[in-house]
């Protein structure tokens, strides 16, 4: 888990967790972000995906909060989650082969990190529920909220003569 650091003269981008009790800072441009469909994400964040930035370690730091941060480590997987003991959000995410690296949900931070999520990590494992870009409607009565339509299906012409 990063450790504090003595604020740069780098233009840093913040981030929180819900309750306000967790904050951290990232050196911007983050350096690489992602979408994750796997299981074990899912399962974390209670969501289909969940979208992450990562930085350097040396990058990142905790402003507020340090001792309100839980951690859980799956000794399976080798991997180690981090979130706030207050409201339950999802802080860090580390990996074993990349012990100098962390990745942090890109929810956290409402400002641009300097990098657009253009890679989809367990694609093959995703959820069968998962939205897939359907056509979608508004639903009569209930504004905000978005139907998906049902395909319409081709009527079955018969040859001449039937």
């Amino acid at each position: 888990m990063p450790k504090p650091a003595a604020p740069s003269a780098a233009k840093t981008v913040e981030g929180r967790c819900v309750c306000g009790d967790v904050r951290i800072a990232i050196t911007f441009p983050a350096f690489w972000a992602w979408h994750d469909h796997s299981p074990a994400t899912r399962q974390a964040h209670g969501a289909a995906y969940a979208t992450f930035v990562g930085s350097w370690k040396s990058r990142v730091r905790v402003t507020k909060g340090e001792t309100k941060i839980a951690r859980f480590e799956d000794k399976a997987a080798g991997t180690a989650r981090s979130f706030c003991a207050r409201c339950g959000t999802p802080i860090f995410y580390e990996r074993p082969h990349d012990p100098k690296w962390i990745n942090m949900p890109r929810t956290l931070f409402a400002a641009r990190v300097g990098r657009e999520p253009r890679y989809h990590i367990g694609f093959a494992e995703a959820a069968e529920w998962e939205y897939r870009g359907e056509a979608l409607g508004p639903l009569k009565g209930y504004p905000g909220v978005l139907i998906e339509r049902p395909r319409k299906k081709k009527r079955e012409v018969l040859p001449e003569g039937f």
